[in-house]
């Protein structure tokens, strides 16, 4: 749904502009309703969509985009909808930055990075399935913090200030990996949200 987000953010879909039905993007995109429904979720509560049960979902203006974009807490966007959310650490680990780390967070060779693999759930059923690296340069104190009980989101929403971000939403399609993590089948589609934040000390967290 990267290709959404370019149509708002281009001009080409302008302040005002009802998009297209979810059934309809889901046929032009080759996806399902709900994978369409889910992204469409996220660019609104990105200030970039307002919708409305009505007469359906349109481009927000200028003076509503320029708000400060909302980053999503997963614990509390599942709590928020009633359900209980369990969580697990799946994979933690301090380890040399690596060329592909560069290309995510532009990090030195010479900074170590925390990868942490994670899944949430909604009363017992998957719910999200996150992989996230911390360039612990610019975050030192993340490397002695357990995540044992607490998504490593969650506690840098609360603890670290940051002052820019970039996400891109998009649909893919489930890896054998990902599909044993959320109980799907492989190759069925996924929304993916991948996102990258800053603060002064330069690039912070690519998930």
């Amino acid at each position: 749904m990267s290709d959404v987000r370019e149509k708002i953010v281009s001009g080409t879909w302008p302040p005002g502009f009802r998009i297209p039905f979810e059934t309809d993007m889901a046929k032009d995109y080759g996806c399902s309703r709900m994978t369409v429904n889910k992204a469409l979720t996220q660019l609104a509560r990105s200030g970039l969509l307002e919708r409305t049960r009505k007469t359906g979902t349109y481009v927000k203006t200028p003076q509503s985009l320029s708000a400060a974009m909302e980053i999503t807490n997963i614990r509390k966007e599942v709590e928020d909808s009633g359900k209980e959310y369990p969580y697990r650490l799946l994979l933690d680990t301090v380890r040399p930055s690596e060329a592909d780390d560069s290309n995510k967070l532009s990090a030195s060779s010479k900074n170590s990075i925390r990868q942490l693999e994670c899944l949430h759930s909604a009363n017992g059923a998957p719910f999200c399935f996150e992989e996230r690296i911390v360039n612990i340069g610019s975050v030192p104190e993340i490397e002695n913090v357990s995540f044992d009980n607490e998504g490593p989101g969650t506690w840098l929403l609360r603890t670290v200030p940051w002052n820019s971000a970039e996400h891109q939403i998009l649909a893919t399609l489930a890896t054998e990996t990902v599909a044993k993590m959320l109980g799907i089948e492989p190759g069925a589609h996924c929304l993916v949200v991948e996102r990258r934040t800053q603060n002064d000390l330069g690039n912070v967290t690519w998930a």
